[in-house]
């Protein structure tokens, strides 16, 4: 877990300490978007080809997560925007996904996505 994104670190670190059910399920569920997402921040950015099958096996697991309606709907927009496979959709797919991940996961994995958002923030102006 080392070569981690902090972020994704902090999201994982959620999970043992939620109890089972939807609200764990919702973490993971953010998780498995997160590492895709910041998979088009890095340099060099993943295939086209790599990129599409890396969504639909997303979407695949996402399909059989029992997640609260709030960020199911939050994360069915992000994974239709992340279709486009730029660094700033990525950015700003992270930035959306804070709210639903607060209400449904609480103060920490909200905290860990506003984390993973303010890092492609700073990616990106890097990159300029």
């Amino acid at each position: 877990m080392s070569g981690w994104d902090p972020a994704a670190t902090a999201l994982l670190g959620v999970l043992p300490q939620t109890a089972r059910g939807p609200r764990r399920e919702g973490i993971f569920a953010l998780w498995l978007t997160v590492r895709v997402a910041q998979d088009l921040l890095s340099d060099p950015p993943p295939a086209e080809r790599a990129h599409r099958r890396r969504l639909q096996a997303l979407e695949q697991r996402l399909s059989s997560l029992t997640v609260p309606p709030p960020l199911r709907r939050a994360l069915v927009a992000a994974v239709n925007q992340l279709r486009e496979a730029r660094p700033e959709t990525a950015a700003q797919v992270l930035s959306q996904l804070v709210a639903p991940a607060r209400e449904a996961g609480g103060a920490d994995a909200g905290d860990a996505l506003a984390q993973a958002a303010r890092a492609a923030r700073a990616s990106l102006r890097a990159e300029r």
